[in-house]
Parts: structure tokens; C-alpha cells; sequence
């Protein structure tokens, strides 16, 4: 078998409408595009590309896709040291959470909120 490191280096995701998701990564993230097209633009996070790929016939998910993620299901997470500090930050911008923030009985405190597409993000930090 051939060794190869096992770690995400990019993704894509498909989107509806593009310049919307542009404006929500660049304001609850701070990412700008790093490569843009018609119907492209790549972000970065650290260690990681995210492509937001347009796709006109995209829709968001309904309601039970958004049940799921409060269960913790198809989901994208980023630790940080102060999650607090980070819901703070995303009040500013509007976003509004679907789930916490909690203390979570497996040692981690979270916040869960989607993007305009749907796409769920967790920020979490350990518990002491």
C-alpha cells in the first residue's frame, strides 16, 4: 500500500448564488478569494482551499437537513481558543446559530450556525 498522508487539502462547495457566499465568508471568516472565475472562487483557510463553486440550480437545504446538524451530522469544524469570543464576533455580522453555545459532555464547548447555502459549521475549544 502506498503512504500518503491522510489530510484534507481542499474542497468544494456548491452554492447557489455566489456573490452572496463570497460576502459571508469574507465577513464571518475574514477569507478573500485567492482565485476567482465566473462561476469560481477559492478561499483559504489555513492548511485548506474551500472552492465555492456556482451552481444556479443549487437550493438550500430544507429544514430536515438543518434537524441533522443540530445532531451533529454533515458538518465542518474549527477549533478556537475562546468560542465565546467567536459568537461575539459572529452577532456582529448577523449570523444566527442553530445550536449553543454549550458545554458538551464529550469535553468541548460549541457553537453550530450554516451558511447561506446550508453548509454547517461547528467552532468549538476543549473544555478544561
Amino acid at each position: 500500500m502506498a503512504e500518503w498522508e491522510k489530510q484534507i487539502n481542499a474542497m468544494t462547495l456548491v452554492v447557489g448564488d455566489l456573490e452572496r457566499s463570497k460576502t459571508f465568508y469574507r465577513e464571518v471568516f475574514g477569507l478573500l478569494p485567492l482565485d476567482e472565475e465566473e462561476d469560481l472562487a477559492v478561499l483559504g483557510f489555513t492548511n485548506m482551499y474551500v472552492a465555492l463553486r456556482r451552481d444556479p440550480a443549487h437550493q438550500p437545504p430544507g429544514r430536515e437537513v438543518l434537524g441533522l446538524a443540530e445532531k451533529g451530522v454533515g458538518q465542518f469544524a474549527i477549533w478556537v481558543e475562546d468560542v465565546d469570543a467567536v459568537r461575539a464576533e459572529l452577532d456582529e455580522h448577523g449570523v444566527t446559530l442553530i445550536s449553543g453555545p454549550a458545554d458538551r459532555g464529550w469535553g468541548m464547548r460549541t457553537i453550530t450556525f450554516a451558511d447561506p447555502d446550508g453548509y454547517i459549521w461547528q467552532i468549538a475549544q476543549d473544555l478544561p
